[in-house]
């Protein structure tokens, strides 16, 4: 077979390669973003290959531009690609539709050993495997099995049959099994409709080993004959995927633990061809809580969801490693070259992973604190802006009251909201106990604070501190007790990115002025109508 040995001469060889394989449906979610980042890890860690290809033969889930967007993540996460769609590569093409001619002579040869046979039942039947209708593994069928009337069933996900039933494959008039090849191939060869399935043995069972879940065995007899090759002549997801992998030399394959089911297929797929089968690392899913999986169909935020909340990229990519990954120690903050570096399997837990936006949200937290301030200024600038239209303030004065108490990008605009004008509030705010004031102390500390503000030769931050601290220690109170009425005066909110001396600086004198004369008439009115 001169096809056959010219594909295998062209496999790459030597060193760790690894794949993320998406399905170009949408923006990527969590959890195939910590797919994609645990093969780059380890393809990283062991210096060797790290390859995007994109598994598009699902026209109905297919959505446009999807494969752009895929490629622009990877690439704005900092995971680049040795090899893939729009780069190349020694195993070209990269993207499942353009190899369409590479499947149907795997399939055929699977024919003549004997491993697959054509099927020439109804498209009722005939096209419609467990596994022909999901990226899942085909756990829970939806369909009866083939030839079986419905009458065999399978315990979803856990392969136990059920009373009397007999397993998928055990069919009485199962024609087109029994089939010798030449009789198959002369209907084939005579233009009959057909598919091509897996011929799973009767008896004995299968030893899948996993990395990260060791040893899992089934018995062959729950495994039903999955279709390989539809009647449109393209292959199934789980076909392709084994003659990808192996034409493309993946020697380690990360991926959800939603295809641990179809795990033993994948081996008697490699064993029938006499490929080496590669080492499969097996991750548990990311839940939204405790019962349900992280679901972009539920309303789950997807990578570009959490950017454009303002979520920092590499805050994301540090949290998404961590869940379900351990470096070990209490050490939480990596960079992307350190977690390359510190990358194992065994650090790869068994258990689910629950996604805690409050926790991604103290990550993002502290990254925005450790940029330099003009960094974080330049990240800030269009928040900053769709807050404040007012002309003359300083975007790096309010960058520096907001990067210490800013959790995402996105919490600025409702930050800031009252620097365009001040808000409508309530002298009630003037009560505070900590600060020991009321609205009575309030008057009377704005008063004063209007006085000495109103003479101030310059207005800056030095200036306006001296000022307020000279003067609290005039009245013999605490700074807070002047510093609090004056927040409220000039922000009319309890809390504020920056304190009174901060906001006073950025809003000028003239509007600071403003504000606390407002205040003042706010308090003396009630002052006297008592």
């Amino acid at each position: 077979m001169a096809w056959y040995d010219d594909f295998e001469s062209n496999i790459p060889r030597g060193g760790v390669r690894t794949r993320f394989a998406p399905s170009p449906t949408g923006y990527m979610h969590v959890g195939g973003l910590r797919t994609a980042l645990y093969a780059y890890l380890l393809a990283k860690k062991s210096e060797g290959t790290f390859i995007l290809r994109v598994e598009d033969t699902d026209t109905a889930r297919y959505v446009e531009g999807a494969t752009e967007i895929i490629i622009e993540t990877l690439r704005g996460a900092g995971l680049h690609y040795d090899e893939g769609p729009d780069i190349g590569g020694p195993a070209a093409p990269y993207t499942q539709s353009e190899r369409k001619h590479l499947y149907r002579p795997y399939a055929e040869l699977l024919c003549e050993k004997g491993a697959a046979y054509y099927c020439f039942c109804d498209s009722s039947r005939g096209d419609r495997s467990p596994l022909d209708t999901s990226r899942q593994g085909g756990s829970i069928p939806p369909s009866p099995p083939h030839g079986g009337g419905g009458r065999a069933a399978v315990n979803a996900g856990s392969g136990v049959l059920r009373g009397n039933e007999f397993p998928y494959g055990q069919i009485e008039d199962d024609e087109c099994r029994s089939l010798s090849y030449a009789d198959a191939k002369k209907r084939v060869d005579a233009g009959e409709a057909f598919v091509v399935r897996l011929k799973a043995p009767r008896e004995g069972e299968t030893t899948v080993v996993d990395l990260v879940f060791g040893e899992v065995t089934t018995q062959n007899k729950t495994l039903d004959d999955m279709v390989l090759l539809k009647r449109d002549g393209l292959p199934t997801y789980n076909f392709a995927n084994v003659v990808d992998d192996h034409l493309m030399g993946i020697t380690h394959v990360l991926r959800g633990s939603e295809y641990i089911s179809s795990a033993p297929k994948y081996n008697l797929l490699y064993e029938a061809f006499n490929w080496e089968i590669p080492a499969y690392i097996t991750v548990s899913p990311v839940m939204r809580d405790a019962q349900h999986k992280l679901s972009k169909r539920d309303g789950d935020p997807t990578y570009d969801d959490l950017l454009r909340q303002g979520y920092l990229s590499e805050a994301i990519l540090n949290y998404v490693a961590l869940l379900g990954w351990s470096p070990g120690g209490e050490r939480e903050m990596f960079t992307l070259q350190e977690l390359v570096e510190l990358f194992s399997i065994s650090g790869i837990s068994k258990s689910p992973a629950i996604f805690d936006i409050e926790k991604l949200t103290y990550f993002s937290s502290e990254y925005i604190r450790a940029l330099p301030p003009d960094s974080f200024a330049e990240m800030a600038r269009p928040y900053i802006k769709q807050a404040i239209k007012t002309e003359g303030i300083c975007i790096h004065e309010v960058a520096a009251i907001l990067q210490a108490r800013c959790g995402k990008l996105g919490d600025i605009p409702a930050m800031l909201d009252f620097f365009d004008s001040l808000l409508e509030y309530s002298t009630e705010l003037y009560i505070h106990k900590k600060s020991k004031t009321d609205e009575d102390i309030s008057l009377k500390m704005l008063t004063a604070a209007n006085d000495a503000l109103s003479g101030l030769p310059e207005w800056t931050h030095d200036a306006i501190h001296a000022a307020l601290t000279t003067l609290a220690e005039t009245l013999n109170v605490k700074n807070a007790t002047l510093m609090w009425p004056v927040r409220i005066a000039v922000s009319g909110k309890t809390v504020t990115p920056g304190g009174a001396i901060e906001i006073c600086k950025i809003l000028g004198r003239g509007e600071t002025l403003g504000r606390i004369s407002t205040g003042i008439e706010k308090l003396g009115g009630i002052v006297n109508a008592e």
